[in-house]
Protein backbone atom coordinates (compact mmCIF):
# COMPACT_ATOMS: atom_id res chain seq x y z
CA UNK A 1 0.00 0.00 0.00
CA UNK A 2 2.86 2.37 0.85
CA UNK A 3 4.34 1.89 -2.63
CA UNK A 4 0.94 2.54 -4.26
CA UNK A 5 0.50 5.82 -2.37
CA UNK A 6 4.13 6.77 -2.95
CA UNK A 7 3.68 6.25 -6.73
CA UNK A 8 0.81 8.74 -6.95
CA UNK A 9 1.79 12.04 -8.53
CA UNK A 10 0.36 14.79 -6.31
CA UNK A 11 0.27 17.27 -9.21
CA UNK A 12 -2.14 14.95 -11.00
CA UNK A 13 -4.45 14.56 -7.99
CA UNK A 14 -7.38 16.95 -8.50
CA UNK A 15 -8.55 16.85 -4.89
CA UNK A 16 -6.56 18.89 -2.34
CA UNK A 17 -7.81 16.69 0.50
CA UNK A 18 -6.39 13.61 -1.27
CA UNK A 19 -3.03 15.40 -1.78
CA UNK A 20 -2.89 16.36 1.89
CA UNK A 21 -3.84 12.82 2.96
CA UNK A 22 -1.06 11.43 0.73
CA UNK A 23 1.49 13.83 2.21
CA UNK A 24 0.50 13.01 5.79
CA UNK A 25 0.48 9.27 5.17
CA UNK A 26 3.93 9.33 3.54
CA UNK A 27 5.31 11.63 6.23
CA UNK A 28 4.09 9.37 9.03
CA UNK A 29 5.02 6.03 7.42
CA UNK A 30 8.21 6.94 5.55
CA UNK A 31 11.66 6.51 7.10
CA UNK A 32 12.05 8.79 10.16
CA UNK A 33 9.28 11.14 9.02
CA UNK A 34 11.44 12.39 6.15
CA UNK A 35 9.83 13.90 3.06
CA UNK A 36 12.27 14.17 0.19
CA UNK A 37 12.11 14.01 -3.61
CA UNK A 38 14.73 13.05 -6.17
CA UNK A 39 16.02 15.11 -9.11
CA UNK A 40 12.87 14.29 -11.07
CA UNK A 41 10.62 15.55 -8.28
CA UNK A 42 9.49 12.05 -7.27
CA UNK A 43 9.11 11.15 -3.57
CA UNK A 44 11.93 8.72 -2.79
CA UNK A 45 11.88 7.89 0.90
CA UNK A 46 11.64 4.20 1.85
CA UNK A 47 9.03 2.77 4.18
CA UNK A 48 9.82 3.27 7.86
CA UNK A 49 9.77 0.59 10.52
CA UNK A 50 6.62 1.43 12.44
CA UNK A 51 4.23 -0.98 14.12
CA UNK A 52 1.34 1.46 14.53
CA UNK A 53 1.97 4.89 12.95
CA UNK A 54 -0.43 7.64 14.04
CA UNK A 55 -1.10 9.48 10.79
CA UNK A 56 -4.51 10.77 11.80
CA UNK A 57 -4.08 12.64 15.08
CA UNK A 58 -7.39 14.52 15.07
CA UNK A 59 -6.76 16.61 18.23
CA UNK A 60 -3.41 17.82 16.84
CA UNK A 61 -4.97 18.57 13.46
CA UNK A 62 -7.63 20.70 15.15
CA UNK A 63 -4.97 22.46 17.23
CA UNK A 64 -2.91 23.15 14.09
CA UNK A 65 -6.02 24.41 12.29
CA UNK A 66 -6.68 26.88 15.11
CA UNK A 67 -3.05 28.05 15.11
CA UNK A 68 -3.06 28.50 11.34
CA UNK A 69 -6.40 30.28 11.13
CA UNK A 70 -5.89 33.40 9.04
CA UNK A 71 -2.37 32.34 8.03
CA UNK A 72 -1.40 32.39 4.38
CA UNK A 73 1.08 29.61 3.54
CA UNK A 74 3.02 30.16 0.34
CA UNK A 75 5.24 27.83 -1.65
CA UNK A 76 7.57 30.32 -3.30
CA UNK A 77 11.20 31.25 -3.54
CA UNK A 78 12.39 32.65 -0.18
CA UNK A 79 13.29 36.03 -1.70
CA UNK A 80 9.76 36.44 -3.08
CA UNK A 81 8.18 35.45 0.24
CA UNK A 82 10.06 38.10 2.23
CA UNK A 83 9.99 40.85 -0.42
CA UNK A 84 7.25 42.83 1.37
CA UNK A 85 8.61 42.38 4.90
CA UNK A 86 8.95 45.60 6.87
CA UNK A 87 10.26 46.87 10.20
CA UNK A 88 8.32 45.14 12.98
CA UNK A 89 8.16 41.83 11.07
CA UNK A 90 10.20 38.77 12.01
CA UNK A 91 11.65 36.29 9.53
CA UNK A 92 13.01 32.82 10.24
CA UNK A 93 15.03 31.11 7.50
CA UNK A 94 15.56 27.33 7.73
CA UNK A 95 17.36 26.37 4.50
CA UNK A 96 18.75 22.96 3.61
CA UNK A 97 21.93 23.06 5.64
CA UNK A 98 25.38 23.54 4.18
CA UNK A 99 27.28 20.22 3.98
CA UNK A 100 29.60 19.65 6.93
CA UNK A 101 32.10 17.65 4.88
CA UNK A 102 33.18 16.99 1.31
CA UNK A 103 31.31 13.68 1.33
CA UNK A 104 28.08 15.17 2.71
CA UNK A 105 26.41 15.93 -0.59
CA UNK A 106 22.75 16.10 0.38
CA UNK A 107 21.82 19.75 -0.13
CA UNK A 108 18.14 19.76 -0.98
CA UNK A 109 14.72 18.34 -0.22
CA UNK A 110 13.35 19.15 -3.67
CA UNK A 111 14.39 18.64 -7.26
CA UNK A 112 15.52 22.30 -7.44
CA UNK A 113 18.53 21.87 -5.17
CA UNK A 114 19.99 24.42 -2.77
CA UNK A 115 23.70 24.83 -3.31
CA UNK A 116 26.28 27.49 -2.52
CA UNK A 117 24.74 29.98 -4.98
CA UNK A 118 21.41 29.81 -3.16
CA UNK A 119 23.15 30.07 0.23
CA UNK A 120 25.05 33.15 -0.96
CA UNK A 121 21.81 34.71 -2.23
CA UNK A 122 20.10 33.85 1.08
CA UNK A 123 22.92 35.57 3.00
CA UNK A 124 22.44 38.68 0.83
CA UNK A 125 18.67 38.70 1.48
CA UNK A 126 19.30 38.14 5.21
CA UNK A 127 21.65 41.15 5.24
CA UNK A 128 19.22 43.37 3.28
CA UNK A 129 16.36 42.58 5.66
CA UNK A 130 18.55 43.11 8.71
CA UNK A 131 19.68 46.49 7.38
CA UNK A 132 16.05 47.62 7.15
CA UNK A 133 15.50 46.83 10.84
CA UNK A 134 13.61 43.57 10.35
CA UNK A 135 14.23 40.87 12.96
CA UNK A 136 15.89 37.94 11.19
CA UNK A 137 16.90 34.51 12.44
CA UNK A 138 18.51 31.71 10.46
CA UNK A 139 19.66 28.20 11.35
CA UNK A 140 22.39 26.28 9.54
CA UNK A 141 25.19 23.80 10.05
CA UNK A 142 28.27 24.93 11.93
CA UNK A 143 30.62 25.25 8.98
CA UNK A 144 33.36 27.64 7.92
CA UNK A 145 31.25 28.74 4.93
CA UNK A 146 28.22 29.56 7.12
CA UNK A 147 30.40 31.57 9.51
CA UNK A 148 31.90 33.47 6.55
CA UNK A 149 28.55 34.16 4.88
CA UNK A 150 27.11 35.63 8.09
CA UNK A 151 30.22 37.32 9.48
CA UNK A 152 29.20 40.47 11.34
CA UNK A 153 25.92 39.05 12.64
CA UNK A 154 25.28 37.45 16.01
CA UNK A 155 26.25 33.78 15.66
CA UNK A 156 25.36 31.34 18.43
CA UNK A 157 26.33 27.68 18.49
CA UNK A 158 23.60 25.37 19.75
CA UNK A 159 23.15 21.62 20.11
CA UNK A 160 20.28 20.08 18.16
CA UNK A 161 19.21 16.43 18.23
CA UNK A 162 19.19 14.74 14.83
CA UNK A 163 17.44 11.42 14.26
CA UNK A 164 18.02 11.09 10.51
CA UNK A 165 21.28 9.57 9.38
CA UNK A 166 22.02 6.41 7.44
CA UNK A 167 24.54 5.56 10.17
CA UNK A 168 22.68 5.11 13.47
CA UNK A 169 25.87 5.91 15.42
CA UNK A 170 25.88 9.42 13.96
CA UNK A 171 22.38 10.28 15.19
CA UNK A 172 22.07 12.49 18.25
CA UNK A 173 23.25 15.96 19.28
CA UNK A 174 25.03 17.97 16.63
CA UNK A 175 26.40 21.52 16.64
CA UNK A 176 24.40 24.02 14.63
CA UNK A 177 24.39 27.77 14.23
CA UNK A 178 21.66 30.28 14.99
CA UNK A 179 22.40 33.54 13.22
CA UNK A 180 20.41 36.62 14.17
CA UNK A 181 19.98 40.34 13.77
CA UNK A 182 17.65 42.85 15.40
CA UNK A 183 16.26 40.37 17.94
Amino acid sequence: FFDQIKALNPTEMPNIVARVARFLYLNKTGFNGLYRVNGSGVFNVPFGKYSNPNFCDAPRFREAARALKGVNIKCLDFETVVADAKRGDAIYFDPPYLPKSDTANFTAYTDKGFGIQEHTRLARVFMEKAETGISVLLSNSDTKIARELYRGFRISRVQAVRSINSDGEKRGPIGELLISANL
